[in-house]
């Protein structure tokens, strides 16, 4: 980013005083990834909205862009807030569970890859009882950009991790 008068806050710190900045950008960015998770299980849709890069910043025809395991590329704002919403509207109960989570921060732009360990329930058959359980994992990269209102989500994508029942048979 040097030389093209766009740094970050990072790129124009030196010496101790940027690995400071590196830190407290590792830091917000983290907070803001968490932040979309936890909007996720409250089923929040105006903070999942609010997590993702703003209309000053994103178009509805591009600007954006999520790939949810098994889904094909979404690409503007109103694609990406309508699969939220689609899953919202279709999941009784989610809860993540983030491992292996990664971070690294590039001046002005963030990449977050993670393991999404997810326990989904249904709907219940009889009112008064829990519906299914259902676990899964997802390997997830999120990029995130710095924005005036701070970090804001730019891309998700999601890739389910294929696991097999057969691994305590093999002795």
């Amino acid at each position: 980013m040097a030389g093209d008068g766009k740094m970050g806050r990072s790129d124009r710190a030196a010496g101790p005083d940027r690995a400071a900045a590196l830190e407290l950008d590792r830091e917000a960015v983290l907070a803001a990834n968490q932040a979309l998770y936890e909007a996720l299980e409250n089923g929040d849709l105006e903070a999942v909205e609010a997590i993702w890069l703003g209309a000053a910043d994103a178009d509805d025809k591009g600007g954006v862009v999520c790939v949810h395991p098994g889904w094909p590329v979404l690409r503007g704002r109103a694609q990406v807030t309508r699969s939220y919403m689609l899953i919202m509207m279709n999941t009784e109960y989610i809860q993540f569970f983030l491992t292996d989570v990664e971070v690294e921060v590039q001046g002005d732009v963030a990449l977050v890859t993670c393991t999404e360990n997810i326990l989904s329930g249904g709907e219940a058959e009889e009112e008064g009882e829990l519906g299914p359980l259902v676990g899964g994992k997802v390997v997830s990269t999120n990029l995130f950009r710095r924005t005036a209102d701070g970090w804001r989500l730019w891309s998700h994508h999601g890739s389910p991790v294929l696991t097999s029942g057969d691994d305590e048979d093999e002795d």
